[in-house]
C-alpha cells in the first residue's frame, strides 16, 4: 500500500505546501496591496475556494469518465497558471484573478478517488493518514519558510515556489504513480447520473460535515496572523511576521500526532462519530482562547487546540465519503464533498474579513463559537459511518451471476469487480449481516 500511495501523497503534499506557503501571512501580504480592504483580503485568502467549489464536481466526474491521470495533469496545469498570475500580481485585484486560477485546478477530489481505487476499503483510512501526515510535513515547513523567506525575499517568491512545485508534482505524477485498477459494475445509465450522490443520507451528512469544517478552518488562518502582529492598541500582540513560525510550529506538531490516534479509533475500533464530537469540542475550546486571550501564549494554546481539533478529523473525512460512495461515483461524490469544503472555506473567509473589518476578534471567535455548537449537534444526530464493510471473493472461487445477485438482498449495498487483480467486492450494512452471512449466501447459491 505505501509503494502505490506515497507518490500521490507527495503531489498532494507539494500542492498543499503552495496554497499552504502563503496562507499563514497572505491577509497580511494582500492588505498591503493597491486597492485593499479588509473584506478584499478575506476574498484574497478564501477566494480560490471560490473556484475549487465550482470545479471539484466537474473535474470528480471527469476523473470518473476519462480516468484520474489526464485529468490530474490538467488541474496542476491550471494551478501553475494561477501561481504564476498570483506571484505577478501589484494589486489586490490582479491577486484576486490569480487566487480564482489556483483554486480552478480542483485536483483534491480526484486524487482522494486514486486513493481510494489503490487501496482496499479497510485500509483507506489509513491510506488517508498517510496522505494527511505528508501534508502536515509540508504544512510544517511552510509554516517556517513563509515568515522568513517573505519578509526577507518578497511575498511573490512564494507564488514563484508555489509554481516550481507543481511543475516537480506534473513529474511525479508520470514517473511514479500507479495506474488505478480496471473496475467492472453493473449500474446502468440512470444510476449513473450525478444526482444519484445525494439520495444517500449518510452522504449528504458528510458533504455538510465539510462545510462545517473548512469554513471554520478559514476564519482560524485569518485571525492567527492578524491577532499575533496588530498592534497591542488594536487589540493585537505585537509579533513580527517573522516570529509567526513560533504559533504555526508547535500547534502543528500537537495536530499531526493527533491524526494517528483520530484514525485508529474512528475507522478500526468504529468510534468515528465520537472522534468527530470530540474533534468540534477541541476547537470550540481553542476559538475560546482565541478570541479572549489577553496574552500572546494563552492565543498559542489556542492555536494548538484548534490544529488538534481540525487535525484528527483529517483522517476520516475523505475515507468515509469514498466509503458511502458507490463505486462508479467515488470521483463525483468526493467531488460534491469538496464542493463543500471549498464553498465553506470562501464563505469563511468573507465572513472573517467582514468581521475583522467591523468588528473585532472576540465578536468573530463567537461567531465560530454558535457555528461549532451547530456542527457539534450535526455530528451527533448523524449515523455511524462505520456501520459498512466490504468481503473479498477471488473470481476464480465464485460465479460472477451469483456475486451480482446478492445485490437483490436489503443488506446489500452493492457489488463490482476489480478485473486487474480478479476479485469479487460485496459492500454490506454492518447492522444487518455480517461477512458469514454474505459468503453463505454464495455457498447457497
Amino acid at each position: 500500500m505505501i509503494k502505490q500511495i506515497m507518490p500521490l501523497s507527495f503531489i498532494v503534499a507539494l500542492r498543499f505546501f503552495g496554497l499552504f506557503i502563503v496562507l499563514p501571512i497572505l491577509s497580511l501580504y494582500a492588505l498591503q496591496m493597491e486597492g485593499a480592504t479588509p473584506f478584499l483580503a478575506g476574498l484574497a485568502v478564501g477566494g480560490y475556494a471560490a473556484t475549487q467549489a465550482l470545479f471539484q464536481v466537474p473535474f470528480g466526474m471527469m476523473s470518473d469518465k476519462f480516468g484520474r491521470k489526464p485529468v490530474l495533469f490538467f488541474g496542476l496545469l491550471i494551478f501553475i497558471g494561477g501561481s504564476v498570475t498570483a506571484a505577478l500580481s501589484d494589486n489586490i485585484y490582479m491577486l484576486l484573478i490569480g487566487r480564482f486560477l489556483q483554486g480552478a485546478g480542483a485536483i483534491g477530489s480526484v486524487v482522494s478517488a486514486m486513493i481510494a481505487d489503490l487501496v482496499k476499503e479497510e485500509q483507506r483510512a489509513h491510506a488517508m493518514a498517510i496522505m494527511g501526515g505528508t501534508i502536515a510535513l509540508s504544512f510544517a515547513a511552510a509554516m517556517i519558510i513563509a515568515p522568513t523567506v517573505g519578509p526577507a525575499f518578497g511575498y511573490d517568491k512564494l507564488f514563484w515556489i508555489t509554481a516550481i512545485l507543481s511543475v516537480m508534482a506534473m513529474g511525479i505524477l508520470f514517473t511514479s504513480v500507479p495506474n488505478p485498477p480496471k473496475i467492472v459494475h453493473t449500474y446502468s445509465e440512470a444510476e449513473s447520473k450525478f444526482t444519484e450522490v445525494f439520495k444517500d443520507k449518510a452522504l449528504v451528512r458528510m458533504y455538510i460535515t465539510f462545510l462545517f469544517h473548512s469554513s471554520i478552518m478559514t476564519m482560524a488562518f485569518f485571525i492567527i496572523p492578524i491577532a499575533m502582529t496588530s498592534s497591542v492598541e488594536d487589540g493585537g500582540f505585537a509579533w513580527t511576521h517573522s516570529e509567526l513560525w513560533k504559533v504555526y510550529f508547535p500547534a502543528m506538531i500537537f495536530g499531526f500526532l493527533a491524526m494517528a490516534p483520530a484514525a485508529i479509533y474512528g475507522e478500526k475500533h468504529g468510534k468515528g462519530k465520537e472522534i468527530f464530537m470530540i474533534s468540534v469540542a477541541i476547537i470550540f475550546t481553542g476559538f475560546i482562547f482565541m478570541g479572549f486571550a489577553t496574552s500572546a501564549w494563552l492565543f498559542v494554546v489556542g492555536v494548538v487546540f484548534f490544529f488538534i481539533g481540525f487535525n484528527m478529523f483529517e483522517p476520516l473525512l475523505q475515507s468515509f465519503v469514498a466509503k458511502y460512495a458507490k463505486v462508479h461515483q467515488k470521483g463525483a461524490a468526493l467531488g460534491v464533498a469538496n464542493t463543500f469544503a471549498y464553498t465553506g472555506i470562501f464563505f469563511g473567509g468573507l465572513l472573517a474579513g467582514y468581521m475583522m473589518q467591523h468588528y473585532d476578534r472576540a465578536s468573530l471567535a463567537m461567531i465560530v463559537m454558535v457555528i461549532a455548537m451547530a456542527w457539534f449537534v450535526w455530528v451527533y444526530t448523524m449515523p455511524s459511518p462505520n456501520n459498512r464493510g466490504n468481503v473479498y471473493l477471488p473470481l476464480d472461487l465464485f460465479k460472477r451471476e451469483d456475486i451480482h445477485a446478492l445485490t437483490e438482498h436489503e443488506a446489500i449495498v452493492e457489488s463490482y469487480v476489480n478485473e486487474t487483480e480478479q476479485i469479487a467486492v460485496v459492500k454490506f450494512n454492518k447492522d444487518l449481516i455480517d461477512e458469514d452471512e454474505v459468503r453463505g449466501m454464495l455457498h447457497e447459491a
